[in-house]
C-alpha cells in the first residue's frame, strides 16, 4: 500500500456555546508515496491547516481513516492510541510550524541536539550535525550558545525549522513553515526539503509562498467550498 493511504476523511468541529457542529473539510480521500510532495491549497480559513492537525493527531478527525505504513506496521491515525501517536511522532512523523516555544535556559544549538540524541546519535556527531542545519538557515554563530527565548521571532524560527528537519522522518506535516521568512531562509528550506525529499521523505505542506516549493511539488490538494447547508460551509478535495 502507499505510505498513507487518506480515505473519507470528515472533519467537525463541535461549538458547544452555540450548539452547532461546523463543518472543515468532508469525506478527504488522497494517497501519499515516499518521496512525494503535496500541497494543499485553498482560501484562508476553509481547513489546510487542520487537516495537517487531523493526520497529526492534535485534532481528532470526525470520521474516516488514515492508513499509515508505519514500521511497526499499518496503523491508521485516526484511531491509535495516544501511546502508538507519541512513538510515531519521536520516530516517523514529524510537524513543522512557524512557531517555536523554547524551554528556558536550552540554548538553540542544545534544542537542534535534542531530536538526534534522542534517535540514538552520539552526543559529538550532533553537536556537529546541529551546527550544520544552523550554519544552513542563517543562524549566527554567536547566537549558538544563546537561549532562544532571547531571540527575535525570525531568528527563533530558524532555530524551530533547523530542529524539526534535522532528524530522520519518513513523513513531514509542514504547516505553513515559510511564513516570515526572509527570502534567503525560505531558499535553504526549499534546498534541505529538497535533499529529504531525494531521501524518501514523504511531505504534505500548507504554505505561505507556495512559489519556494513549487520544483518539489508533485501532486495537489485543493480544498474549497462546494455548498453551504444550515450549519455552515462544507469543503471536499478536488485534485
Amino acid at each position: 500500500m502507499s505510505l498513507l493511504q487518506v480515505n473519507n476523511f470528515t472533519k467537525y468541529f463541535h461549538i458547544h456555546h452555540l450548539e452547532r457542529e461546523i463543518p472543515v473539510f468532508e469525506d478527504l480521500s488522497f494517497n501519499l508515496e515516499s518521496g512525494q510532495f503535496l500541497i494543499v491549497r485553498g482560501p484562508n480559513g476553509i481547513g489546510k491547516s487542520t487537516l495537517l492537525r487531523c493526520l497529526f493527531r492534535s485534532y481528532l478527525p470526525t470520521s474516516g481513516e488514515a492508513l499509515y505504513e508505519s514500521n511497526y506496521g499499518v496503523i491508521d491515525l485516526a484511531r491509535a492510541a495516544d501511546v502508538d501517536m507519541l512513538t510515531l511522532r519521536a520516530e516517523e512523523i514529524g510537524f513543522v510550524t512557524q512557531f517555536l516555544r523554547p524551554r528556558p535556559r536550552v540554548s538553540a544549538l542544545g534544542l537542534v541536539c535534542e531530536p538526534l540524541i534522542a534517535s540514538g546519535m552520539s552526543s559529538d556527531e550532533a553537536t556537529n550535525h546541529a551546527k550544520s542545519m544552523l550554519d544552513n538557515f542563517g543562524l549566527k554563530q554567536d547566537l549558538w550558545d544563546a537561549y532562544p527565548t532571547t531571540f527575535s521571532g525570525g531568528e527563533q524560527q530558524k532555530v524551530n525549522l533547523a530542529r524539526a528537519l534535522v532528524a530522520p522522518r519518513r513523513l513531514l506535516l509542514l504547516d505553513e513553515p515559510t511564513a516570515s521568512l526572509d527570502v534567503d531562509t525560505r531558499k535553504s528550506l526549499s534546498k534541505r526539503l529538497g535533499e529529504l525529499k531525494e531521501q524518501g521523505v514523504a511531505m504534505i505542506g500548507v504554505f505561505h509562498h507556495p512559489q519556494d516549493v513549487e520544483e518539489h511539488i508533485d501532486d495537489e490538494i485543493w480544498l474549497s467550498i462546494t455548498h453551504t447547508t444550515a450549519n455552515g460551509a462544507v469543503q471536499e478535495m478536488v485534485k
